[in-house]
């Protein structure tokens, strides 16, 4: 066997080759090690953010049972500077703050939005079309939504009953009043994109959103006059307001609500004849409560993380039911639209 020196050539290469190998197997047990930091970071990071959504989630809950209890002290308790300590109509905003967090609930008076068995067919359409719908969708729909609440012909059915029973589940239109909101998905021409809302880009391409139909029509709504405080913009669109005079409308009370008849009547004198369809505080007896929460961080801070639940309270008259009030549906997970929020 030929030396290199005092080592045997082969027993250098056996050796150099074990140390390749052990580099390889460290190179492989450092991926591996570097793979499973990564997943359990990432899985504690989920499992942190979803606890932080259950508590937001209960602290909006919270919110909400606080709420109805603040409807039923109503406005007689005042805090020193004369504002009410709890609710009382023409309040529209309660934020609430918690030791673990802070809430804000939105009172939204149904009679705020317009009614979907009482609206007629041109504030349908200009509804539909403030929402972004294309023209010939919102004709269809509008068209549509008559004919479902609309009694049948006798033996002619209605114009669209052909469409409902050839769908793969079919049905027919019940050519009745709407009993519930969610029956819009059924009507022929409605997308999730309009009865929940999308987004469209601004000339600066920025997203905003364009709203949602199911926040602007109620089987408990109204054909005006419209709380100014809480109408939504595709409303006031609906009902004859220029785009720009509806927004800038809704971003002023977002801003500075309006507290007080005077304020309203000053507002009026200067709006002009369509402020006519539009009051302070009468909100009825059924009210949409929506509450978004978030939770407080180890620093103090509040969370980005917004967590929001609604629930659709009609308070009763203690003529006629002993019980104060009836949550009549209650949402676990909302869309809100974040603008004009804490």
């Amino acid at each position: 066997m030929r030396k290199m020196g005092s080592v045997p050539v082969f027993g250098s290469l056996r050796r150099g080759g074990a140390l390749l190998a052990v580099l390889w197997l460290c190179a492989a047990l450092s991926a591996i090690t570097l793979a499973v930091a990564s997943t359990v970071r990432g899985e504690t990071e989920r499992a942190s953010t979803a606890v932080d959504g259950l508590r937001a989630y209960y602290l909006a809950t919270g919110a909400i049972e606080r709420a109805i209890l603040w409807f039923q002290w109503g406005g007689g308790h005042r805090n020193p500077d004369g504002s009410p300590r709890f609710w009382e109509p023409g309040v529209s905003r309660l934020v609430m703050p918690f030791p673990t967090g802070e809430a804000l609930v939105e009172v939204i008076p149904e009679s705020s939005k317009l009614s979907i068995n009482g609206a007629r067919p041109e504030e349908l359409l200009r509804l539909l079309l403030a929402l972004g719908a294309p023209p010939d969708r919102a004709q269809e729909t509008t068209a549509a939504i008559i004919d479902w609440r609309s009694a049948a012909s006798p033996g002619a059915g209605g114009m669209f009953d052909s469409f409902y029973s050839s769908q793969k589940s079919s049905f027919r239109a019940p050519h009745t009043s709407f009993r519930e909101i969610e029956e819009l998905l059924f009507v022929r021409g409605m997308t999730p994109e309009i009865y929940h809302g999308s987004y469209a880009r601004d000339p600066q391409g920025r997203l905003i959103p364009l709203g949602a139909l199911k926040n602007c029509v109620s089987v408990y709504g109204s054909t005006g006059p419209f709380d100014i405080n809480t109408v939504e913009a595709p409303v006031l669109a609906a009902i004859g307001f220029p785009p720009d005079m509806a927004a800038g409308l809704v971003q002023m009370v977002r801003q500075n609500p309006i507290r007080s008849d005077r304020q309203f009547n000053a507002v009026a004198q200067r709006g002009g004849p369509l402020l006519g369809r539009l009051t302070f505080g009468g909100g009825g007896r059924t009210y949409m409560l929506r509450a978004t929460a978030r939770i407080r961080l180890p620093n103090g801070q509040l969370s980005d993380l917004r967590r929001s639940v609604a629930a659709l309270l009609r308070m009763n008259d203690p003529k006629e039911d002993i019980t104060p009030y009836r949550v009549l549906r209650w949402y676990d997970n909302v869309w809100v639209d974040e603008r004009g929020q804490w």
